[in-house]
């Protein structure tokens, strides 16, 4: 039996230890050719963060360098990973650039920015934390699926065409960055998650001024939306359907990915 050995760590806010212990307890019962290592990095506290900007930057770097991992899965979102992006790139080694990274929410900083570069295969996908979500155990299994070879988590809408998934607060952060990738040519999903639906259109004004020479957007949920002082009048699609128009983008549809536990998974560039 091919093991696959998957190592975690937190660019941005830490784990709780018994949601590791949840993940690791799924996986040796349903996934055998899995082995999951941790790196005690995801439970050490800094304020806000995983331990410090140099604790987390060592442990994402002590891992993708590793040729012993096949594949890097960050086991949580929550704001950080812009901290780190620029030293991360600059200490990739071969064997970085060999394997998946996978994750989404704040983590689509790096992913981004290793698509740029060229580091590895960023995936789209649910985190590690997300076991306590409703149907968390699900969005695990789909992860340790698509990671041993099943591509039945994948994104039901990829076709033929280059794919990337964000969330829309990270992708509106990265447009205009050194750190964006060339979308040219793709889809892109979105998803965004407890913003009101103003601050979503303004998100949707500033990233479709970088997104003009891609294939078309494809809008995931907009969940946990605040309630506002008066209703803003559009819906979330109404929003995207209005700044594509506006932008001479193609709105091609809804996505199934989101803030949550049936967030599918989405390889960067070409999924098959």
């Amino acid at each position: 039996m091919v093991t696959t050995t998957i190592a975690l760590c937190c660019p941005g806010k830490p784990l709780l230890r018994e949601r590791a212990d949840a993940v690791l307890d799924l996986a040796a019962r349903e996934f055998p050719q899995v082995e999951l290592h941790f790196h005690e990095q995801c439970f050490a506290e800094h304020g806000h963060f995983a331990g410090d900007d140099a604790t987390r930057l060592a442990a994402l770097l002590e891992v993708a360098n590793d040729p012993a991992v096949d594949a890097v899965w960050f086991a949580m979102g929550g704001y950080g990973s812009n901290r780190i992006v620029g030293e991360a790139i600059a200490g990739m080694g071969p064997a970085a650039r060999d394997k998946t990274f996978l994750g989404y929410s704040d983590c689509g900083t790096l992913l981004g920015a290793f698509f740029r570069h060229g580091i590895g295969r960023p995936v789209h996908g649910p985190l590690a934390g997300d076991i306590r979500r409703e149907g968390g155990e699900d969005a695990v299994r789909r992860v340790l699926g698509y990671l041993t070879g099943d591509p039945s988590g994948l994104e039901p809408g990829l076709d033929e065409r280059p794919a990337v998934a964000f969330n829309l607060m990270t992708l509106a952060m990265l447009a205009g960055t050194e750190l964006m990738p060339d979308l040219t040519g793709h889809v892109v999903l979105v998803e965004e998650v407890a913003e009101h639906l103003y601050a979503v259109d303004r998100l949707f004004f500033h990233v479709t001024q970088h997104l003009r020479t891609v294939a078309g957007i494809r809008l995931g949920r907009i969940s946990e939306v605040p309630e506002n002082d008066r209703p803003f009048g559009y819906s979330d699609e109404e929003i995207a359907r209005y700044w594509c128009a506006k932008s001479g983008i193609s709105y091609l549809g809804r996505a199934d990915i989101g803030h949550d536990a049936a967030n599918r998974i989405v390889p960067f560039g070409l999924a098959r």
